[in-house]
């Protein structure tokens, strides 16, 4: 870990937070810990939290979103994100089944749905196109007010060739989940591409970033982010969330581990690994910063766990790693909403 990246807080523990380091190690971890609130104590709490701690989940899971969701609900999420694959044909009805099913499972727990997501390449593929029409047009009904997916790409093109065809899928797109009052999350992730050639994402970048918001100007158009990948990619991600907080909807709680022993001895293109995906508490980043950014900049949204990536909490450890992941991104937000004296 070189000596710029720890002392700018790009691990836990190092930084500008101090006490935070503290608050979430042994002991002082263990009695930060609250017993979760019941019924409508628990409503009345969420509903005041600013920044919601939850997970992902598919919606092609076996037995359906409901289902899953309704078996994990009790370790304690509050939000939770439907995510849908870009290749596969949405049906409205279906849709307003599926929400139905979800809000009836979610009942009066105080749990939201934070979001829905569509993870495909719109500017190739015209049924992705339509999977966001049909999303902005469905997610009210599964009451959230975030779309989020991939920007999509001209495969193979350097990130400035894909803007005309970003303009003219999105321009329409942002101006129909605008007029339901509805934000579009771009999420940061390269899926495998870079500047200069891929064949999904191009919003990975921050200077694609840039570019993207001047090709489709608008309050509803941000991202959807998350540190692992910059981590992968050796970009700090504290001061680039410091810069673009304003811009975050909606964060997937995904972090990295980089093996800097690997970097300095056979750099970032050899045969060896040099960065693990992660769940948040088990990987490089200092969540707390992460939120303290956040709340600073007036965020007020959800944090969903992104879970199946992880090499070490994966197969029946997923949950395990998930639940690990939840209660200490709550402590890194200082635990759950406390009012103060009147």
């Amino acid at each position: 870990m070189s000596e710029n990246m720890t002392r700018r807080g790009f691990v836990k523990g190092a930084g500008y937070t101090g006490v935070a380091a503290a608050m979430l190690t042994g002991v002082a971890a263990d009695a930060a810990e609250q017993e979760p609130a019941h019924g409508k104590n628990r409503k009345r709490q969420l509903a005041a939290e600013k920044v919601r701690i939850g997970t992902l989940v598919r919606a092609d899971v076996k037995g359906g979103p409901a289902n899953y969701i309704r078996q994990i609900l009790p370790h304690g999420f509050e939000s939770f994100e439907i995510c849908f694959g870009g290749l596969q044909r949405l049906d409205e009805a279906g849709l307003a089944k599926m929400a139905a099913e979800i809000r009836e499972v979610l009942g009066d727990s105080g749990s939201v749905i934070s979001s829905v997501g569509i993870y495909g390449n719109p500017l190739v593929h015209d049924v992705t196109i339509e999977g966001w029409k049909q999303l902005i047009d469905a997610a009210r009904l599964f009451g959230c007010t975030i779309v989020a997916g991939f920007a999509g790409r001209v495969v193979d093109k350097p990130v400035p060739d894909s803007m005309k065809r970003f303009a003219a899928v999105f321009g329409p797109l942002a101006k129909r989940a605008a007029d339901q009052g509805l934000r579009l999350a771009f999420e940061n992730c390269e899926m495998g591409g870079t500047w200069h050639r891929g064949d999904w994402n191009i919003a990975h970048n921050p200077t694609a970033w840039e570019l993207m918001f001047n090709a489709v100007p608008g309050d509803n158009i941000g991202l959807e982010w998350e540190p692992s990948h910059q981590l992968c990619n050796l970009i700090e991600p504290l001061p680039q969330l410091h810069k673009y907080a304003k811009r975050v909807f909606h964060v997937h709680g995904k972090d990295a581990t980089i093996k800097w022993d690997v970097v300095r001895q056979h750099g970032i293109g050899g045969s060896d690994a040099f960065g693990f995906h992660r769940t948040p508490g088990f990987g490089d980043t200092n969540w707390a910063d992460i939120i303290s950014e956040l709340r600073w900049a007036g965020f007020r949204g959800s944090i969903d766990i992104e879970g199946w990536h992880d090499p070490v909490y994966q197969g029946e450890l997923e949950m395990t790693g998930q639940v690990a992941a939840l209660k200490y991104l709550k402590r890194c937000r200082g635990n759950s909403f406390v009012p103060n004296p009147t």
